[in-house]
């Protein structure tokens, strides 16, 4: 019991928190909390957004995986963003530029993606095992960098191509492309939100059923203890940081394969920076990150009704802000809370024991 409770009650409070935050902020502003809520809930109903909710919900669980890999190994890995967007350019380049048959075209810009992101985490991972460079540093370097490589790579001359306004990527034929779930007028589920549910899958088995998810685990706790185990820290950080990268690199291929079929300069940025916070929100648990993505897509889709009951949509972003500074504090406050009640616990059966040599 005391488990789910430090598991469940730490986003709970965020959550509330961050809702009461906002309620004053409007207030203060002179909105009713109460409308611009319930125009929130009321959205889901309308048009697309349930389908953009489950979508964008996809999405950023495949980003919040790629940062709670590295979080099992005590690891920052803040260049999620660099990394898929590297790997979305590079990816839909690729696929672009050569035929394959159906289903074989596709698998093969997956494995693209995949394999694009790890070597672009693979520079961080290098310079944090070979050199110690602390991997906050030199991911956030990366992402200034990534941002760069992608803009010169559709450039005219390069691989891109002008059409209208704006530049992009060669199309990706018909056999490079992933169906999705039409369900006609409220939109259509990308057929790649399944690659995420099976991510999930795959990250619980290997966290929890292989001897690879316990050294890890094992050596994010205590890289000396693991050590003396016979697993090498270095070799873990490494394997850690491609493997992180490498998921990363997919966070882009639901909608490059299921809607756009290119890269171009409109391709949607943050998705990395958001994918910390669903992260810490659901504490590295495959179950507790698919809530948090699935919240975090709700407060993205929603915050469209704002606009009709004359609210600011900024206060989506106060929320999620709001969300991403209480959680960690929650945790914290429900950890020290646990700690006590324990101690407590334990003082009290130490009282009841019988001191050694005592009356008979």
């Amino acid at each position: 019991m005391g488990k789910v409770r430090g598991n469940l009650l730490p986003p709970a409070l965020a959550i509330l928190f961050s809702a009461l935050l906002c309620g004053i902020a409007l207030v203060v502003s002179g909105a009713n909390p109460l409308t611009a809520f319930g125009a929130m809930v009321s959205q889901v109903g309308e048009g697309t957004t349930a389908v953009d909710i489950v979508n964008s919900t996809g999405v950023y669980y495949i980003a919040a995986l790629a940062v709670a890999i590295g979080f099992q190994m005590n690891l920052f890995n803040i260049g999620v963003e660099g990394q898929y967007r590297v790997a979305a350019v590079v990816a839909a380049v690729f696929g672009g530029s050569v035929a394959l048959p159906p289903g074989i075209h596709a698998l093969a810009i997956i494995l693209v993606a995949a394999v694009a992101g790890a070597l672009w985490a693979a520079i961080p991972a290098i310079l944090k095992v070979t050199r110690g460079v602390n991997e906050v540093i030199s991911t956030i370097m990366m992402n200034g960098l990534a941002l760069g490589l992608a803009a010169y790579l559709i450039r005219g001359d390069v691989f891109g191509e002008l059409r209208g306004n704006n530049i992009r990527t060669p199309e990706i034929p018909s056999s490079g492309w992933v169906p999705g779930i039409s369900l006609g007028g409220s939109g259509t589920i990308f057929g790649l939100v399944f690659l995420a549910a099976a991510l999930g899958i795959g990250y619980w088995v290997m966290m929890n059923r292989t001897r690879f998810g316990f050294e890890l685990r094992a050596s994010g706790e205590s890289s000396t203890a693991a050590a003396a185990g016979g697993v090498s820290a270095k070799k873990m950080v490494l394997v850690a940081m491609l493997l992180s990268g490498a998921i990363a690199g997919l966070v882009s291929m639901p909608e490059i394969l299921g809607r756009d079929h290119t890269y171009n300069l409109n391709f949607p940025a943050g998705i990395g920076f958001s994918g910390i916070a669903v992260a810490l929100l659901g504490r590295n648990h495959p179950g507790g990150i698919a809530f948090g993505a699935l919240l975090w897509a709700f407060l993205d889709k929603s915050g469209l009704a704002l606009d009709n009951v004359g609210v600011s949509r900024e206060i989506v972003t106060i929320m999620q802000g709001a969300i991403v500074l209480s959680v960690v504090v929650a945790y914290e406050v429900v950890r020290r809370y646990e700690l006590a009640a324990e101690q407590r616990r334990v003082g009290r059966q130490l009282g009841t024991v019988e001191p050694v040599g005592g009356a008979a």
